[in-house]
Parts: C-alpha cells; structure tokens; sequence
C-alpha cells in the first residue's frame, strides 16, 4: 500500500527509517514514529474492526488509549512462528515497527465483508437485556443450546494457540514522587519536584514519545519557544538530573492503598532486533511517599445518529494524526463541535491543505474568538447548527445538518459532503487513577464534569485532570504540584464548551443507533430502555446495558451516559454518581501481571533431601503446602488405589518408610521456654521430662483449633516443636507476633528448622528391626526408649533427634538428621528394611493410616471453626493451667452448646462406596429442598485393612448419634449410611496412642 495521505513533512516521525507492518495480510507503508492506527489513515484507510455485537463497520476514533473501535491482534515476533498472539491491542498506540504482523478481529470471513453484519439488521431484537430476558427458559436449554452459544459470542480477539514463550519482569521501587503523566503539567512538575536534587522522582508516561498534549500542536509557544522546542528542552533537563527516572512507555494502571502503583513498562515490542532473553515488560510495583497525577482529561464523542461511522473520529485525534503523524484523515473535513477547543483542529487541517467546514451548535454570540480566527481564515462555519445523522456505510461520506431551535427543534436540513469528521462534546478529566486511590469527586457544574475533590492519600491532581484547560494555567498547575511557584507565558487557548447529550435527529428513535459506548454498541437507545425498565442507579443501568463495561472503562461514554440517565429522570447530574473507576486504568497483559511467576516458577517448589531417591523409584507426587510431596509408589501396572492398598498392608503387616521431612520445625529455647509453651498451646509443659515427647494443640485467640503436632523436650530450656506442613509458617509467625507484643518479658528465642533437619518415618511392626542397627549412644530398648520419647545420639554415625511416636498406631521412629546426610541414611536404612519387605509410602497411605486410627489432620477435619472438644480433643486442655492462648473463647456459651458439629466416624452402607469429601449429611432426604444439613464428609478413604469404605464426619451433636443411619449426599443423590466412633482399625500389640 502506498502512502497517498502521507504529508511531505511534518510530524514527530524519522523519515529517514521507513517501515512496513502487515494488516490482514496486506502491507502497510510508514516511518518509525507511527502507530498501526497512522499507518492505516496514510493508506486512506480507516476501517479497522467490526462492532461487538452489531458487527458494523468501526475505523479509528482515538489517537491514545481510550480508543474502542480499532482493536488488533498483534504478533509481535512472527518469525518466532505460527500461533503467537496478542489480542485487543488499540492500533492507535501499537507502536509500529518492521516485521509487526496485524490483523482485525471479531469478523468472518473478512473484515470487509463480515456475515455477522446481519446482526445490524436484527437489531430491534438485540436490546438492552436481551441476553437476560431470553436465555432465562427454558432452563433445559441453557447447558447444550444457550451457553455454548454465548461463550462463542463472547470476547472480541482470539487467545494464543501457543505458550506465551516470552519473559517478563518484575521491578519494586521507591520514590518520593510519583509524576503520572508527560505532557505539559506532568513535565513541569516532575522539572519542580527534581529541582534540588535531594528527591527521587519517577516519570511515567504511556506514550513512547513525552509531551502528551502539545505533540498534537504546532502553534502553541511556550515563553516565545515552539511547543515541540520547550517539552525538548524539558525533557532535556529531566533526563540529566541522576534523581529523576525517566519512563516512557509505562502505563500507571493501578492505584492502590498506601500509595502502592502499579505500572507496565513496554520494553522489547518496540525493538527491532531485540536480544534474546530481553523482557517484553516489566511490571513496576513503586511506593511513593507522594504522587502527582497529571493525566490529562478525554474527548466525549457527540452523539447522533450513525455516528460510529468509520472516517468519524474525535477532533483531538484528527489533530494529532495531522500533526504528529502527518497523515490527513481525509481531504474534506467536517468539524463537529459544542466548543472552542476543536477549531484547533479545524484550523490545523485547513493549514495542511483539506477542505474543512464547522458546525458548532453554539450560537455565534456564545463563541469566543476562535470563530473569528476560523472565519479569516476561510473556514466556514455554521453555528446554532446540530449534526443530524451521519451517511455512508464503510466511509462516512457526508452529513445532515440543520439549525437548532431554541426548543430543541431542527430547522431545514442539508447534506455536507466530506469523507471525514472531526466531533467534539467537549471534555471529561481523567480522574480513574484519583477514583482508584480512594479520593471523593466533586461536580464542576461550570465545566459539565467530575473533579478530584477530597484526597484519601498523599496525592495531588495537575493540569487537564484537575479540570483546567489554558496551556499557562496548566503548566503553573504543574510547577504548583511539584513545589514551584514557577509562572510561563503560552499562546492563548481555546477553552470552554457547551455541554450536549444527545443530539436530535429526525427518524423514529426506536430505530436510530446513536452511540454512547462504541466498544459494546451501547446505544442512546438502550440507556433510554434501561431507565423505563426501571433501573436508577447508574451502576444497575451500567450493568444491564454493559456501557462502560469496555475496555475503555469508560473513558469516551461514562459522561454521555451519566448526562442522558440525568436528563431522564430529571435529576442533577451530582445525584446521578458515578460508576467505579477499577484498575486497570488501560488493559495490561496478563504476561506483565505474571512475571516470572509460571511454568515451574509459578509458586516456588520446595522438595526434599529426599526427593531425588523418590524421583529415582518412580514415585507420583502432590503439592503439599509450597513443598512437593510424594504422594505413592505405584509399581508396574498398579493405578493409586492399588498401591495405596498395597502400601498400608505393607506397614500394617512389616514396615514402611515415608518422608516426614516437610513437617514444620521450630526450636523454643531459653529459660522461660517451658512458660511460653504453656501459654501458647492448650496443655501443660512445665513438668514434661527431658526425653518426653507430648501432642501440642494449638489455639487461636478465637479457641478454634489453629494447629498441632509432636513436641519435644530436648532440655530443660530446649524444645523441638512440630507443626503441619501448611502450618509451619503460620505457627511461626504466631509465636512470635505473641512473643513481640503480649510477652516481651519472656526470656524466650524462636527459631525455624524446617529446613536444617529432615525426618524419616519407619513405622510398622519392624521398624525397630531396620532402625536399630545403625543406632548408636541411645538405648533402644523398649524400658530404656517407650513410645513418646526422644533421645539425642547417632545414627549411620550421623548426629540423631531420634523420635518414638506414630502417625499410623504401629511401632514408629521418626528419625530427624542434618539434611545433608538425609539421603544417604534413607538409603542406608530403605536397604537394611530389604529383609523386611520395607515399602516405601507417600501421602496418600499415611492419610489413611491415620484416618484408620481416628487422628485427626488439622486443616481436613477442622476448618476453623473447631475447637478442641468438637474433635475429641478436650483431654489436652489443661484445667489447671491459669491462662493460655484461647482460653477465655473456650467459655463463650456457643461454644458450649451441645448441638455443635464433632468429629465422628461414618460407614456407608455399601462397603466399596467411597463417600466423597465434602458431601453434605442429612437425617431425611425426603424432605422438600433445601433438606436441612447436619454436618458434612471430612475424610473418606477405602482402607484395605478394614476391608472396606471409611470416613470421618463433622456432625451436629454426633457423638450422642453413634450407630444412627444418616444419608451424604452424592453427584446422584443419597446414599445410606451409619454414625460410627472415628477409630476403625485395633492394632494389634503394644499401645501407642498418644
């Protein structure tokens, strides 16, 4: 494609560096400097995409990101092959470059010639809320007839069909002032707040060129110097201060609590040959002790009939194509407006040589003296007119116009041929990033739009976003924020607009398509039909038309929608509110959200000295908490549940051997250890021997159960604590917060050793035989070593906490090394085991090892709302103990009450059904729905051992229920079932309960 509305000069682009992108296949000629949107205007194209839900033809409204209309799918790198894809990009800032390969979306089998288009004709069908009145019935339809329908519909681009295979970073920072925004006020108060060099400032901007606003102008002086020369010149002087950061490229999309911003920095699209392993973006996550928003404010759109027509687009846009880029948007212009500012754009177009004409709805006597400078010159402009609708189909072609009455009636209507308008309604301050920092808007009536009102943070609105318009009062507004009572002389500015909702039209309202939200076609229509429906609220009438809904967040339609709900029900524009400004301000890629955070860095694995032996002996793993756990051993042939039953025979009738080592540790040691462990679990400890081992249970300030585990008595001011693997970090931090801030006087130091030690679990009626061999300085005998002990000594000559307890009611050790011999001592010990069959098992089969025995998992059986006694439990808190963590909640009355959930047993009726976890419990299913619930399935295993299905239960009273039949509910209904007592295997021999 050649460049036909390309000028012969101008414009912020290097000519000496001409590219070409692909658009659909087809070639787009440019310069570096240009956008896809600028390239495709040069080409004398403006149709860039088809409609949501109408399919009509859309082509470039905006120059920035507040574009709805020309949404891309963009390859970024199709040289590193087929499938890559980045959808919903603006054309208007993809950053062109050689090599980009584009295409439009939301279209079939072409853009040109989309079949979705007969949706337009359908319109009178597609209403506001359609989607909600029809697909409500009959219900049977929806899973195979409406919801895939819908799912297809949805969306505008079409995902990646291949793994994002490009890197993103991830940046924190401090600065003491945030500047958001590079034009003229951002550019002034980041100069200000630099000054003296004891700051650190951060600049971001969104565009890849600083200056915002004035890159559009080309008339403008600033103290007698160009424009262009005085954001050089700034730019200049920033750059050389160490103590500003300079970001363009960087989109500040979220404002968040304690001046917490959010930021993605475009680093690599932009490159031509970017190296590999380059960052595509970065996300900066910046907390400022100040941050100056000077973002600058949005063109509204008018809105009429047809007035998305392609070749329409917002007069600041035409502008800046004009002048920044150098490319006409047409040869005949028609400048629609209800202010001053757009005869900036009617001059500039009629100085680069097109044909323009006004039309200004103001009355002559309204306008200032940018209608005498349009009218010299040569411009011709009618005033007190009102465009009526728009004409063409791909191409807007011309206009109808007629005066307007002062009754709102339009007098004699006649046609402006052009093949381009520029429209205005005015302008709205962008207040998003405000909105998000919790600041209160306040309504300029004067200037027809929401203010930055009352600050919730240390923050400061400047220039356009702060509701001011002249070029010298917004620099001044800049210098002010950033410090600086710095003044600067500036061409005089075309201010002020009259505001306009609607603009009226001759044909039957019912079928006109007047626009409000480009993005989803949200129509003046469907604002109308949601307030006669009755819905108010802004955000109701949001909601039920989609409008703002866009990925604009509506920034062209939220005031032409809050206008026309206002005018409706007769209210002041300040009762009608605003919608929620959310984050993102402007859309990011999930990538920059991501980070490194994917694939095997998605959450950091954490595996054990054990794990390459596991990995080595085929072992199937779970994720555990942040560790990676074996989960079972299955050997040839065997599915889980067949090793898993092979696995607790195997240590029911000989022994296994299971890596305990992810249990959480922690060493409490000082003279007042024994005291802050009676404070901080439920049972005594100040008489615990040295050498014995006793269960902990652990509360919160609540009295629910928060954690448990082994703990051990290593000295007279030394104890081993365990804890679960999920709640190692939790516990630590418990500790400690209690240690900090309740008992400071407590002689007392924490340490976690989770990672120092690692525990092997023998367990079986053998496991003393594999053990013992290799023990040495410790006593294993059964007087000198019982069941609940720990001795310190050596094992494969290895320093040993060696533990006696059991998870699984067999003879166990727990044997805890340094984890650096961990390994070889599990090998050691798995090849001693040999003669015993020895069998290792993972997760799984300790689940029901335990579960076979009734002991409890905290987390699976309690789920913060059990305290002690509702899971067995009301043996280990201490009656005698003045205080501990918990303590008082225990005596609250509901916590007494005898109809609480507890921890019971339950048998389904048939022995080889496998109740699921989670299943609700019912006493009578044939009651009407909802059926009263009186507790629900906590663990539920098929135990070889038991020769059958088990589970445990929290039921309502459940202890007074044994032998009860209930019915659990199942993905096919109910099934029968039997209240039990929680232990269901006797192990045969020594006792080792806890």
């Amino acid at each position: 494609m050649s460049q036909p509305f390309r000028r012969s000069s101008g414009g912020h682009i290097d000519r000496t560096q001409p590219i070409t992108v692909s658009f659909n296949g087809k070639t787009l000629h440019g310069y570096r400097g240009d956008t896809i949107a600028s390239m495709l205007i040069a080409s004398g194209s403006h149709l860039a995409g088809r409609s949501f839900k109408y399919h009509r033809p859309r082509g470039i409204l905006s120059h920035g990101s507040d574009e709805p209309n020309a949404l891309l799918s963009v390859d970024w790198r199709p040289e590193k092959g087929e499938g890559r894809r980045d959808p919903n990009n603006r054309a208007s800032v993809v950053e062109a470059r050689s090599g980009l390969k584009t295409a439009t979306q939301n279209h079939w089998p072409s853009l040109e010639t989309d079949i979705g288009a007969v949706n337009d004709l359908l319109s009178p069908v597609f209403v506001a809320g359609f989607y909600y009145k029809t697909f409500m019935w009959p219900r049977k339809f929806w899973d195979k007839v409406y919801e895939p329908f819908i799912r297809k519909a949805a969306g505008l681009g079409d995902a990646p069909e291949v793994p994002d295979a490009d890197r993103y970073a991830n940046r924190h920072a401090h600065a003491d002032i945030l500047v958001v925004g590079a034009g003229p006020a951002g550019l002034s108060a980041a100069l200000a707040a630099s000054e003296d060099g004891s700051k650190r400032v951060i600049l971001a901007d969104e565009g890849f060129k600083l200056g915002g606003a004035l890159l559009n102008d080309v008339t403008s002086e600033i103290d007698g110097k160009p424009a262009a020369v005085w954001v050089e010149e700034m730019v200049a002087q920033l750059d050389a201060r160490e103590n500003v950061i300079v970001l363009p490229r960087t989109t500040v999309f979220g404002y968040y609590n304690h001046n917490h911003i959010a930021m993605v920095e475009r680093v690599a699209d932009h490159r031509d040959n970017a190296p590999d392993g380059l960052a595509r973006e970065r996300l900066w996550q910046v907390r400022a002790s100040k941050v100056i928003i000077a973002a600058g404010s949005h063109e509204r759109p008018l809105v009429f009939e047809n007035n998305d027509r392609p070749g329409i687009m917002l007069a600041e846009s035409a502008r800046a194509f004009i002048n920044r880029y150098a490319v006409l948007p047409g040869k005949s212009l028609v400048v629609a407006t209800c202010g001053a500012s757009a005869y900036r754009t009617a001059l500039d177009a009629k100085a680069a040589g097109m044909d323009v004409k006004i039309v200004d709805i103001r009355l002559g006597e309204d306008c200032g003296p940018e209608l005498a400078e349009a009218r010299s010159a040569g411009i011709d402009v009618l005033t007190g007119h009102t465009v009526v609708k728009a004409l063409g189909t791909k191409r807007v072609t011309g206009v109808v116009v007629a005066p307007l009455g002062n009754d709102g009636s339009v007098g004699t209507r006649r046609t402006l041929t052009c093949d381009c308008v520029a429209m205005s309604g005015g302008w709205t301050p962008s207040v998003h990033l405000f909105s998000q920092s919790r600041g209160k808007l306040a309504f300029d009536a004067s200037l027809d739009a929401f203010l930055p009102g009352q600050s919730a943070q240390e923050e400061v609105s400047a220039g356009a976003c702060h509701g001011i318009y002249d070029l010298s009062e917004i620099i001044a507004d800049g210098y002010k924020a950033g410090g600086s009572d710095t003044s600067v002389s500036a061409t005089a500015t075309f201010t002020g607009f009259q505001p306009v909702r609607v603009l009226p039209t001759d044909a039957d309202p019912k079928k006109v398509k007047a626009f409000i939200d480009f993005q989803n076609d949200v129509t003046a229509k469907d604002i109308k039909l949601a307030v006669r429906e009755g819905f108010e609220s802004i955000e109701h009438v949001k909601r039920y038309t989609t409008t703002g809904m866009a990925t604009d967040q509506g920034k062209t339609s939220n005031m032409n929608a809050l206008g026309l709900v206002a005018g409706l029900l007769d209210r002041p524009l300040p009762a009608i509110g605003t919608t929620t400004f959310r984050p993102p301000y402007t859309p990011v890629t999930f990538g920059a959200l991501v980070g490194p955070s994917r694939e095997d860095r998605f959450e950091p694995v954490r595996t054990t000295a054990i794990d390459p032996w596991a990995v080595a002996n085929g072992a199937e793993f779970e994720p555990v908490g942040q560790w990676r756990r074996a989960h079972y051993f299955p050997k040839a042939g065997e599915d889980m549940h067949a090793a898993v039953a092979r696995e607790c025979k195997a240590v029911r009738t000989s022994v296994g051997i299971f890596d305990a080592s992810t249990l959480g540790k922690i060493e409490v040691v000082g003279p007042d250890a024994a005291e802050f462990m009676n404070r901080i679990y439920t049972n005594a400890w100040a008489k615990l021997k040295v050498g014995g081992c006793r269960y902990g249970l652990m509360l919160g300030e609540n009295g629910f159960v928060m954690d448990d585990g082994v703990v051990a008595r290593l000295a007279e001011d030394r104890f081993h604590v365990t804890t679960t693997t999920g709640g190692a970090p939790r516990v630590f931090q418990h500790m400690e917060d209690y240690l900090q801030t309740e008992w400071p006087d407590l002689d007392v130091f924490i340490t976690s050793i989770t990672e120092q030690w690692a525990a092997i679990a023998v367990q079986g009626p053998n496991a003393r035989k594999v053990v013992e061999p290799f023990v040495s300085d410790i006593d294993m005998s059964e007087g000198a070593f019982p069941h609940m002990a720990v001795r310190e000594g050596f094992i494969c000559g290895v320093p040993t906490r060696l533990f006696r307890v059991s998870f699984t009611g067999e003879t166990g050790f727990e044997v805890n090394v340094p984890v650096d011999y961990a390994e070889a001592v599990w090998k050691t010990l798995y090849e001693e085991g040999r003669k015993y069959d020895i069998t290792p098992y993972g997760t799984e089969t300790m689940h029901v090892l335990r579960c076979e025995m009734g002991f409890i998992i905290v987390g699976q059986e309690t789920d913060g709302t059990a305290t002690p006694d509702d899971v067995g439990l009301s043996g280990l808190v201490s009656k005698k103990k003045p205080d501990f963590v918990g303590m008082r909640s225990l005596a609250r009355p509901d916590m007494l009450l005898p109809d609480r959930k507890q921890l019971v047993g339950i048998l389904a009726k048939d022995p080889n059904e496998v109740l699921e976890e989670g299943a609700q419990v019912v006493e009578d299913p044939s009651l009407p729905v909802p059926v009263p619930m009186i507790g629900h399935v906590t663990s539920s295993y098929f135990s070889s051992n038991c020769g059958r299905s088990i589970a445990m239960a929290m039921i309502k009273g459940g202890r007074a229920r044994i032998d009860q039949t209930v019915w659990v509910t199942t993905p096919k209904g109910f099934t029968e079932a039997t209240i039990s007592t929680s232990v269901f295997h006797t192990v045969q021999g020594e006792k080792v309960d806890a």
